[in-house]
């Protein structure tokens, strides 16, 4: 439906709830002269009267008020929902779904994840673990934790922990027969 159309019915609506061209154009910020324009417009379009007015009072025709009362819940619920969202805003709630390899629910998420749930009692939080590269944009979720790996020109990197210092572990046995990595690439050539 054009933004007009809605225009008209909104404006149509807070007239005739108001029963007042006046308290209705103060209400939407409006002049009263532009809100019965409008009002004037849908009626036109529909071929109807909507309102009955006199110089100090507005009522419903018969038409009016089947719109009113067909169209005006409809509009209430939209309201109320457009409200109800906006308490996201300051209360958050709902999944949190995060991508991670292992190491990192022990490390970062296991410490911190107790007091976050206590802080937020209406977030519940799911950790898919995939060792791998995953596309979260693609497989909706709402965040992907690695540690240090590349990441596509789009996306936003966030520390969330400290650094790790890795170690290399092996049998003086294992480097008599290989020789000891200088960098993690070398790791590659090792088991």
């Amino acid at each position: 439906m054009p933004r007009s159309r809605i225009d008209e019915l909104q404006a149509f609506l807070a007239v005739a709830r108001e029963q007042s061209f006046t308290r209705a154009a103060l209400r939407l910020g409006v002049t009263p002269s532009a809100l019965s324009h409008t009002v004037r417009g849908l009626e036109e379009r529909l071929g109807l009267r909507l309102l009955a007015r006199t110089t100090r009072n507005v009522a419903c025709t018969e038409a009016g008020e089947r719109l009113l009362r067909s169209v005006g819940p409809h509009f209430d619920m939209i309201e109320a929902e457009v409200a109800a969202l906006s308490e996201l805003r300051d209360r958050p709630a709902g999944q949190l779904r995060i991508s991670c390899g292992d190491s990192v629910v022990d490390a970062v998420f296991r410490p911190m994840l107790k007091p976050f749930l206590a802080a937020y009692p209406d977030i519940s939080v799911e950790l898919a673990i995939e060792n791998g590269f995953t596309n979260i944009v693609e497989r909706r979720f709402d965040a992907g934790v690695r540690l240090g790996e590349a990441l596509s020109k789009d996306m936003i990197a966030v520390r969330i922990g400290p650094d790790w210092r890795f170690t290399v572990v092996a049998t003086p046995d294992y480097f008599e027969r290989r020789a000891a990595p200088e960098t993690p690439h070398d790791l590659t050539n090792h088991r």
